[in-house]
Parts: structure tokens; C-alpha cells; sequence
């Protein structure tokens, strides 16, 4: 049917209805268990790195730079896996922390430490004052979210436009003295896979806010995750501030997660050296060190930035076709219809739905009734409240292609069936 479903008279829709209806019937029958709601890499993908298990083989590997890093030491990362990140990144060695497993612990411990102790120019924790208000680009990830509500700030919504978040009402907000801080995925956004202009990353860099201790939340989750096309380069948000008078705003994010394995990666966070400073102090109570032998296993497999972007090559010629299989089927199937628009990403990890008004919650629970579980309705707003109900994230990388085949069938069918349920 090519004719789109608000032009249907209401016996044709009936008709489309009936189809539609059998077909849901029949995808339910085959007892699919399929999870789409996370941004999980394959199997594939993890035995595509798996040989980083076997780079340190002897007590001659674990030594760099002169640090053995089976000891106690160097709380903010070994030397050369600072000097990896910041040749990634594009920052200097000396502006790394290298933490953990996971760049969220570093995101919440940032935050954490904004409310127990403040941050480098606050005058105040922001536990004591009497509101604290944050600044939520959305469609974004649900995780930031859940950081700020968790510590009972006040989320406030910034739509996304394609050049990023709408910088008007950004500018016009951080005059407010509450407001803190705003969360940026920059690259490939969670979960519309926009990249932010260079105009926008400058309007942010350039910011004026009220707040001494406005803190930019800049998690370049994606800063290497191209899977249909080359490399996108993308500026060094740290001096950007620096030169636009701000050298202490910005605390920048990333890690290895989806490079070799989530559960066992690296993360990092960069700011000035006086921020790298002032969090040392706080952390030296908080922990002797992160894990340096998972430091050195990474700065030994990934080498640098030339070397990690052709392993990122690998992993696009595994991805690239999950997502062209989500895009065939939402093209061939929504498109005529008229109920929904998309995004078409290059990198990252989701394709973003925009269903029409009141019909995201409806197809999701439709989907889960047919066994494919995707991420919950709203988790991509703050408080997890969807003002349309419309935006559905699709996670295509972690079901095999011919999984992915049957996910996507369910979906359009549970889409297609909410709007004519709704009609």
C-alpha cells in the first residue's frame, strides 16, 4: 500500500487494518526474543578485539615509562595512556584523568562532587544551594538524565535542531545564576546521530553563563565511531574555551567501550590542567588508582589515534549493514505511510524514530508483546516524559543481521498497527 494512511477512507483503513492485524498475529506465533535496548557491540565485534587478552604476557609488559602498573600509583593514569587519549581527543596529556571501566562513573563522580564539595569556582556545593537547574538537549541519553534527576536538580528540555541544541534558547537560559550545566554528546548525539556545526561548537565554547561554575558535561561517547564513511574530524573543545575565556567550563568525556570491550574498557575525562588539579585532589580520597594494567593492555593494543581508527574501520564493516537493514526496512515500509520521520546517522549507535503524535508508547509495548524489547518510550527526554510521545530509539548493533530482519518486521508491523489503531 502506497497511498499514506491519513488519505485511506475508513473502509480502506479497516482493510489495511485486518492485514496488518493477521500479520502482528503470526509475528507473535513465532515466540521472538529479540533485545534491542541497548547500544551493545556483537559478538562479533568483541571477538574482533579479543586478541587484546594476550598483549601482556610477562612481567617485562607491565612495565611503561619506568611505572610498574601491577602496583599502587599514578591516580590519574599511566603517561602513555594519557598520551594516547589526548592524541584521539586532540588535547594535551597533562588535561587526562584516565579512570575506569566507564566514562559514566567519571560523568556521575563529576556531578557527585559538584553537590558534596563544588567544583573549582563554586563558591558553594551545589548540595547547599537552593536550586540547582540543568541544561537537557533532547532527544539525548537517558543516562545523563538519570545522573542529574538522581541528585534532584532541575532538568530543563533544549530541543535538538540538525545543527545541534538550539543555541538561541541556550544562551538566553544560562543567564539564569541555577543553571549549572548542560549535557553535549557532540558527535554521532544519543540518539539522533547528529553532529554539532562548527557554528554551534562555537556559540557553546563562547558561552556567558551567570554561574562561575557553569560546567559543560561534553561526552565524546563517539568522537571515533564512523560506520558508513571516513573519518570526521572534530575540534578540540578544551582549547576552544580556553581561547574564548572560559579554560575552566568544560570537562570532556570518552572511552573504549565500544572500541574493544564495554565491560573491561578505558575512560577518560580532559579539562584544563587546573581542573585536572582540583579533581586529583578530590579523587585521592576516593580511590589509590584506577586500573593500570587495563591502562597499558589498551595503550599496547590501540597504539594511537592512526591505529584505533583502522581497528574502527573493522568495526564499521560489521555495523554498516545492521543499520542499512533498520534504514531498508523503516524506507520501505514507513515511508509511503506518512507516520514517522528518521534519522539517516553515519556513526554512533541508534537510528532515532519520530513517529506521529501519541503513538511511541503504543508501538513499543506492541513490539514487546511480539518479543523485541527496545528501549522504553520517553527514556530519551528528561524524567522520562516524551512531550509527543513520538521518539523511539532503534539499537541495531548488538542482533546478528538475520535477527535484526525480524526485529525490524515486528517494528514496522507494531507501528504501523498503533497508527491505525489510533486513526
Amino acid at each position: 500500500m502506497c497511498a499514506t494512511y491519513e488519505s485511506l477512507s475508513k473502509k480502506q483503513r479497516q482493510a489495511e487494518f485486518t492485514k496488518v492485524k493477521s500479520h502482528f498475529d503470526s509475528l507473535k506465533e513465532l515466540g521472538l526474543k529479540l533485545n534491542m535496548a541497548r547500544g551493545k557491540p556483537g559478538k562479533e565485534q568483541l571477538d574482533l578485539v579479543s586478541d587484546i587478552l594476550t598483549v601482556m604476557v610477562s612481567p617485562a609488559d607491565c612495565v611503561s615509562d619506568g611505572v610498574d602498573v601491577r602496583n599502587y600509583g599514578e591516580l590519574t593514569g599511566i603517561p602513555a595512556a594519557k598520551r594516547l587519549f589526548a592524541d584521539i581527543l586532540g588535547c594535551k596529556p597533562e588535561e587526562c584523568i584516565i579512570g575506569g571501566n566507564a566514562s559514566l562513573t567519571l560523568m556521575y563522580d563529576t556531578i557527585s562532587k559538584a553537590y558534596t564539595h563544588g567544583l573549582l569556582h563554586s563558591e558553594t556545593p551545589w548540595s547547599k544551594l537552593d536550586k540547582v537547574k540543568f541544561l537537557c538537549p533532547a532527544p539525548g541519553y537517558d543516562r545523563h538524565f538519570k545522573i542529574t534527576e538522581s541528585f534532584g536538580a532541575e532538568m530543563i528540555v533544549v530541543p535538538m535542531t540538525e545543527a545541534g541544541p538550539d543555541m538561541d534558547l541556550v544562551e538566553e537560559l544560562v543567564k539564569d545564576e541555577a543553571v549549572k550545566g548542560m549535557w553535549c554528546v557532540p558527535k554521532y548525539s544519543n540518539p539522533d546521530g547528529i553532529i554539532y556545526s562548527d557554528e554551534t561548537i562555537k556559540r557553546i565554547a563562547n558561552l556567558k553563563p551567570a554561574a562561575k561554575d557553569f560546567t559543560l558535561m561534553w561526552d565524546n561517547a563517539y568522537c571515533v565511531h564512523e560506520f558508513d564513511g571516513d573519518f570526521v574530524p572534530f575540534a578540540d573543545i578544551i582549547s576552544l574555551c580556553r581561547e574564548a575565556g572560559n579554560p575552566d567550563m568544560v570537562w570532556e568525556f570518552a572511552s573504549t567501550s565500544k572500541i574493544t570491550f564495554p565491560g573491561a574498557g578505558v575512560s577518560v575525562m580532559a579539562s584544563s590542567v587546573e581542573n585536572v588539579a582540583y579533581m586529583e585532589k578530590l579523587l585521592t580520597v576516593q580511590t589509590i588508582s584506577y586500573d593500570k594494567v587495563n591502562q597499558l593492555r589498551h595503550v599496547k593494543y590501540l597504539k594511537d589515534k592512526a591505529h584505533t581508527l583502522a581497528l574502527m574501520k573493522r568495526h564499521a564493516e560489521i555495523l554498516r549493514p545492521k543499520f542499512q537493514c533498520v534504514l531498508r526496512w523503516l524506507d520501505q515500509e514507513i515511508a509511503p505511510l506518512g507516520i514517522a520521520t528518521w534519522q539517516r546517522p553515519k556513526g554512533g549507535y541508534f537510528v532515532s524514530v519520530n513517529t506521529a503524535p501519541g503513538l511511541a508508547k503504543r508501538t513499543l509495548a506492541l513490539c514487546k508483546e511480539a518479543g523485541v524489547v527496545m528501549t522504553g518510550a520517553g527514556a530519551t527526554f528528561p524524567y522520562g516524559k516524551d512531550p509527543k510521545d513520538s521518539n523511539i530509539r532503534i539499537a541495531p548493533s548488538l542482533p546478528p543481521v538475520a535477527e535484526l530482519e525480524q526485529a525490524m518486521d515486528v517494528f514496522c508491523t507494531c507501528l504501523k498497527l498503533a497508527a491505525l489503531e489510533q486513526a
